[in-house]
This record gives structure tokens, C-alpha cells and sequence, in this order.
């Protein structure tokens, strides 16, 4: 609980709810103008950055239509900037940082905060944006190397900085960026995108001045707050009192390690909640360790999907949950561990808590998503030595099969949030051709209601020669399924499938030349419940749309397709004698 707090009394509930609308607003706005003036695919169209406001203080009062991983992030960064600049934070400074070792995530994401100050110079807000820059330098170009072994390698680490001072840019940060990263028309544009974004956002939050007094608006921050915590904090007291534990797996750990161990022990007493990864593996010598932060920000997602969505987001909904992580385990990595690959194991983290969570809450809980949180770089020089540089995230997987429904087949993944990049665009502005973007037949986990399917993208590279870098995971460690439903097929990556068709591990670098091809195969998602129980209508449904094959159909669901129809008494027939 908060050390001070607004009595429910003392505040206008329906100004409250027009003052927290502003605020989102605001934030949303953010997201709308960085959509508009970026220059990255891995920002204007993967959708990669989030933006909320906090207040004077630093807590997150009203976030955007976000990636709900960055947010929980975001307070420790603001607090970097500040512990740092104490009471040097004037009106026209913009903060940023990116070091994951000052409360930042990892340095692909520079956070930016522009603070807000009344007509009276008091400081009343700040305004925040984190953006996933395509490049920062380093051994690997994009910044996603898996074999790091130490965050030296990974590229330019900016400490709590001033990119902006009273209104003026900082000439000497931004030439620094612009010498070390290999885009740099690209990265600029984004951080001027960023900094705009910002900007619009101090006008706004200014405006609401005018109908709103400072001060009072202060006081209604605080309570927004606190009214987030007290409805999480009934959510929580809602659920069953216990403890409950579950295990995940990382294939490897990006370095030639092998597989790591994710566990976590899950216990809800009254209103509170613990999140305890203690019996984790320990870090490891690659770059896959998420921080600390990006790990509680990835178990705040994921405990968000089963409380009521009305609750506000912000800093009161993190108070009720404590999240431990061992110093020095896979999820709490000590310095100078690499963290740069990290966004693949916090899709790890967030697998893990919902897997726990259903075990808390098992007829509510749907199974474990699919998808290989595929990250794919393609890097090199044009004839005339200009550079190229594709990032591209791709997690739009699907979901598990739940309770009472399929899993919806390239549905987004609710905790990753991030956009489909359409081929046009791919081709569009970088040397590469997209030869099939397609689902994957009988790769759902099996299930009274089926998991959704597998994707492939497979590329083929138009220039000379490039240097690809691939992240991604589940060949070994299939996505599970829930109440008797199966796991999802595990995902493959093959370099060359129509000639050599070499199978290569889900994380590697290597040299790809022209016309060569690679194929990424992404795991399905898992199934929930017994398939044997599946209707076999909806099994021919599947086939019908070659989501299924008919031996498919026979092997996992018992269900015999003849022609266009179920042969309704071989079906009944498998199914009698599957003991």
C-alpha cells in the first residue's frame, strides 16, 4: 500500500474518469503521431514502442495502446533519469536512456521522458516514450544476437542523458548515435519521430490546464492510482487463496548452453500476490537473460489477462503483486550480462505465468500460445555502399485453445501486441523477397478445441551477400497444451529448403548469399482438452480449409473423413477402441 493516499471522498468520481480518458488520450496520441512520422518498419508498421504518462513523481498514472511488456518497464527507467539528474530537471529537457543497468530494458529500446511543468514552474507530469531502434551498434547488426557474452558487445549504451536541454538538442548525443549505428538516417528519423511525439504530448497535457487546476489535477493522478490498486487489489481477492507452481523450458540459451529451466511458484493470499522464479536456472553466458524489470513487467502482463479488464493500468495495479527473482538466475542476470536477445525469453516468462495461472485457474485458462517469437535480421551493403537493415518481429501466432474455443488462427499474441508486417512493405523498402507467408496443416495441438496453427515466412535474398541473425525457440520444447489437449508442432528453421535444405538451430548467424533462401517454420499452438472429445464436424471444418489432412484427423482425433463428409461409424468405432 502507498504510504499516503486520497480519500475515495475527497474526489469527483466523474471528473476522475474524464481526467483518466484525458490522460489516455494523451498517450495514444503519442503512438499516433510516432505511427505518422517514423521512418523503421520495425516501428511504423511491427509497432514496436509504447507510450504512457506518469506523474510528478514518477508513477505510471495512464498508459497507450501499448506492448504491455514495455510498461512495467518504464517507471524503473523514468527512475534512472531521475535518481540521475535530481533537481537538474528543467522546462525542454528530454531524458533518455537505454541502459539496462539504469532501469532500462536493453539498448534497442532508448526510453525518452519530457517532463511537464505548470504555468507556476511546478513540476506536474512526465511524459513517456520507449522505441525499439532498429540498430545500436554493436558486434551483430539489430542488436538480437543470441551469443553475446557480455553487454560491451551488444552496442552503444546511452546512461541517463539530456537529448533535449531547455529546448535545445543536444548536438553532441545525437552525433554519437549517428557515428555508431549502421542505419543512421533511419535511427535519427525514428528518435526525431520520438522526440515530435513527445513534444505534442507536453502540448496537450499543458491544455488540460485550462480546465483542469494543476494542482488539482495532481491530486486526481494520485487517486487514479490508488483506484487502479484498490479494484486489483479485489481482482485478486476474488481468486483462489493457494500456491501453485509450473515449469517452463528455453530450448538453449543462445550461446550453445542447453536448455533452461523457467520455473515459478505462484501464491495468492487475500489481496495480495507473489510471483517467485526462485528455482530458475542461472544466468547464462548468452544475451537471452531478460533484467529484472522486463521480467516483472512481463509477469504483470500476463497476471493481467484474468483481472477485469476496466481496471485502469497503471502503478496502483503493480502494488498488490510482489515478483522475486534471485540475483544471478536466467531472469535477473548481474552485470555485465548481455541482455540484448532478451525479448525472446520474456515471451519465455509470459508462457510460464500463464501456465501457472492455470493451474490457479484451470477451467479459465487457455493454452500455451504458439509462434517461436521469431526475431529475423537481413544486414549488408548495396553496390554503391549505402547500408540495408530489415528487423523484423513476427508473433502474430495465434492463441492456445481455451475452455470453450479454438485458438484463433495469426490472431496477435495479447502479451506481445506487436504488428504483422505485410510483404508489399517488406519488399518494398528492403533487398529481400517474401516467398510464402502460409499456415502450417496439423501443426495446432490437438484438442477438444485446437490450438491455433504454425506460420512460415520463408525469404529469399536479392543482393550479393548479407549477414542474417535469427532468434527464435520452441524445436525442442513444443508449446503445451491444457486438460488432455496436445502440444503444439515445434517450430523449424531450414536454410535452402528446395536444394540443400539444411535444418539450423533457432538462434544463429551466418552469411547468407544471393538467392539463397531461408525457411521459418513457427510452432502451433497448444490444444485444450481431450481431443478424442473434438466434434468430429468441426474436425472436417479443419480439413475442409486444409487446416487438418485426413490422416491427421484419423491420427490425433480419431475422426475418419471420407470425401467431403465424417464416416460417422468408423469414427465411433476408433474412438471405442483408443484404450
Amino acid at each position: 500500500m502507498s504510504d499516503s493516499k486520497t480519500s475515495p471522498n475527497a474526489v469527483n468520481p466523474i471528473k476522475r474518469e474524464l481526467i483518466r480518458n484525458a490522460l489516455v488520450t494523451i498517450a495514444d496520441n503519442m503512438i499516433v503521431t510516432v505511427i505518422r512520422t517514423s521512418r523503421s518498419i520495425v516501428v511504423k508498421n511491427n509497432l514496436d514502442f509504447s507510450s504512457c504518462v506518469c506523474d510528478a513523481n514518477g508513477q505510471l498514472v495512464a498508459q497507450g495502446l501499448a506492448l504491455p511488456a514495455h510498461l512495467g518497464a518504464m517507471m524503473p527507467a523514468l527512475k534512472g533519469c531521475m535518481d540521475f539528474f535530481g533537481d537538474d530537471i528543467h522546462p525542454g529537457d528530454i531524458m533518455a536512456s537505454n541502459d539496462p543497468y539504469s532501469g532500462a530494458s536493453h539498448l534497442n529500446d532508448v526510453f525518452m521522458f519530457a517532463p511537464v511543468f505548470s504555468a507556476s514552474g511546478a513540476r506536474i507530469a512526465f511524459v513517456c516514450l520507449i522505441l525499439h531502434h532498429t540498430d545500436m551498434g554493436g558486434r551483430v547488426p539489430g542488436g538480437n544476437a543470441t551469443d553475446s557474452t557480455e553487454i560491451f558487445q551488444e552496442g552503444l549504451r546511452i546512461p541517463p542523458s539530456k537529448i533535449y536541454e531547455a529546448g535545445k538538442p543536444n548536438s553532441t548525443l545525437f552525433n554519437i548515435v549517428k557515428t555508431n549505428v549502421r542505419v543512421p538516417d533511419m535511427v535519427i528519423g525514428d528518435m526525431r519521430s520520438q522526440i515530435s511525439a513527445l513534444m505534442v504530448a507536453e502540448r496537450e497535457l499543458v491544455k488540460l490546464f485550462d480546465d483542469y487546476d494543476p494542482d488539482e489535477l495532481k491530486v486526481y493522478m494520485v487517486d487514479l492510482i490508488d483506484y487502479s490498486e484498490r479494484l486489483t487489489r479485489a481482482g485478486i481477492a476474488a481468486l483462489p487463496d493457494g500456491s501453485v507452481e509450473f515449469t517452463d523450458w528455453n530450448d538453449d540459451d543462445g550461446a550453445g548452453g542447453g536448455p533452461v529451466k523457467i520455473y515459478v511458484k505462484l501464491t495468492v493470499k487475500g489481496d495480495e500476490m507473489t510471483v517467485d522464479f526462485t528455482g530458475t536456472s542461472p544466468q547464462t553466458s548468452g544475451a537471452l537473460n531478460p533484467n529484472f524489470w522486463f521480467t516483472a513487467s512481463c509477469s504483470y502482463a500476463a497476471i493481467r489477462t484474468v483481472l477485469d479488464a476496466d481496471i485502469p493500468n497503471n502503478a496502483g495495479f503493480f502494488r498488490p503483486i510482489t515478483v522475486i527473482a534471485p540475483e544471478g538466475c536466467f531472469v535477473n542476470p548481474m552485470f555485465p550480462a548481455p541482455v540484448g536477445a532478451r525479448g525472446q525469453a520474456g515471451y519465455r516468462v509470459r508462457s510460464v505465468v500463464l501456465g501457472v495461472l492455470a493451474q490457479l485457474l484451470p477451467d479459465r485458462m487457455p493454452a500455451c500460445p504458439g509462434g517461436s517469437e521469431m526475431a529475423i535480421v537481413f544486414a549488408g551493403y548495396h553496390p554503391d555502399r549505402s547500408p540495408f537493415l530489415l528487423l523484423e518481429f513476427h508473433n502474430m501466432t495465434g492463441l492456445g485453445g481455451g475452455p470453450n474455443q479454438d485458438g484463433q488462427d495469426a490472431g496477435p499474441y495479447c502479451l506481445g501486441n506487436v504488428a504483422n508486417v505485410s510483404a508489399e512493405v517488406i519488399e518494398a523498402e528492403s533487398p529481400v523477397l517474401l516467398e510464402e507467408y502460409a499456415f502450417l496443416p496439423d501443426t495446432g495441438g490437438p484438442g477438444t478445441h485446437r490450438g491455433a496453427l504454425g506460420i512460415v515466412r520463408q525469404f529469399r535474398l536479392l543482393p550479393e551477400k548479407a549477414t542474417v541473425q535469427v532468434r527464435s525457440d520452441r524445436q525442442l520444447h513444443q508449446p503445451w497444451g491444457l486438460q488432455g489437449g496436445g502440444g503444439g508442432a515445434p517450430g523449424k528453421c531450414i536454410m535452402d529448403p528446395a536444394t540443400d535444405a539444411v535444418v539450423t538451430a533457432s538462434k544463429f548467424i551466418d552469411i547468407m548469399k544471393k538467392d539463397q533462401v531461408f525457411r521459418g517454420e513457427m510452432p502451433g499452438s497448444g490444444g485444450h482438452g481431450d481431443p478424442f472429445l473434438r466434434d468430429p464436424d468441426a474436425v472436417l471444418e479443419d480439413v475442409r480449409q486444409e487446416k487438418v489432412t485426413p490422416a491427421h484427423a484419423r491420427a490425433a482425433y480419431r475422426v475418419v473423413i471420407d470425401g467431403d463428409s465424417v464416416d460417422a461409424a468408423a469414427t465411433a468405432a476408433l474412438r471405442d477402441s483408443r484404450a
